[in-house]
């Protein structure tokens, strides 16, 4: 058999075990880029795969993309050979060595507060989903899921327990998208974050009028999608010459004052979300030279 063959199997056999969203995340990765690549060989080596990095790196794609692949080309050829369809080589490729980190981009101070005022004088359901990012540090696909049964006024919490998001399907011959609300990826995804009481002068009113099973960006029983809600947001920025930052963005502006304020990066990631702190630290935490100069005089001050 040849490497399309099995990958039609182990999808069968996988569509079983995942979620909806994973199973179309899978069957795409395979339409567009594995049985193009692999399609017609006997087993995956090592040599094909690093090549096929190198490849899909010079056309364009993302090494978290090609990394997504090399998971499911992994998880293929295990398959194939527990049943004894192909062999099972060790398989260990490389990246090429970035001569730069990318910096995150975050909104300045200055346009935070502006977006702020703004929001809080042009009240709609579809701004205070901004203000709940701005002041909880939510994903965009979290965010769209909100419903206001979500809200824990006896807390004085938010309860993330779902996220929107639209996934393409590949059926056979039949392609075709649609939305689908499903629990976070992570068991830390699904979290308890504290209402601001900034936040909770806005909602207690509501909470007292709204159909609890409506969702929040909508007040309605259908959710907005996220690209919807991604051009809603650039509109807003737009009107406010405000400089372009991606959604995500926003999320990153709240762990990094969150981060400036000298909270605990412990804290701070599990109100994130992340799976672990060190994913957290990479990104956000930074010292600056005064930091590490006080860092190196500490150290001497001690030994000298």
């Amino acid at each position: 058999m040849v490497i399309k063959d099995i990958a039609i199997l182990w999808k069968d056999n996988k569509k079983q075990f995942v979620k909806e969203s994973t199973y179309s995340a899978y069957c795409l990765l395979l339409t567009n880029h594995i049985v193009p690549y692999f399609g017609d060989k006997g087993e995956f080596t090592e040599a094909d795969v690093q090549q096929f990095v190198l490849d899909s790196l010079a056309n364009g794609l993302s090494e978290k993309t090609i990394k997504d692949i090399i998971v499911v080309i992994k998880m293929i050829q295990k398959f194939g050979a527990k049943n004894k369809l192909m062999n099972l080589n060790q398989i260990d490729v490389i990246f090429p060595t970035k001569s730069s980190k990318r910096e995150l981009e975050i909104m300045s101070k200055d346009n935070q507060k502006t977006l702020f005022e703004y929001l809080k004088a042009n009240f709609s359901f579809r701004n205070l989903g901004i203000v709940i990012c701005l002041c909880t540090g939510m994903r965009i696909g979290e965010l769209c899921a909100l419903k206001w049964s979500s809200f824990d006024m006896d807390n004085n919490v938010v309860k993330v327990r779902h996220t929107v998001q639209r996934i393409y399907v590949v059926d056979e011959e039949i392609r075709y998208t649609k939305i689908v609300v499903n629990e976070p990826k992570t068991k830390e995804s699904n979290r308890d974050i504290p209402l601001s009481s900034e936040l909770l002068k806005v909602i207690k009113p509501l909470m007292k009028v709204v159909n609890p099973e409506f969702y929040v960006l909508s007040n309605d029983e259908k959710p907005i999608e996220p690209r919807t809600y991604r051009n809603y947001y650039k509109k807003v920025l737009k009107q406010l010459n405000i400089p372009y930052l991606k959604f995500h963005g926003l999320r990153h502006s709240f762990a990094t004052r969150c981060i400036e304020s000298k909270n605990s990066v412990k804290t701070v990631s599990v109100i994130l979300g992340h799976s672990n702190i060190t994913t957290t630290m990479n990104l956000y935490v930074h010292p600056d030279n005064a930091e590490k100069k006080r860092c190196i005089e500490k150290m001497l001050k001690d030994i000298l």
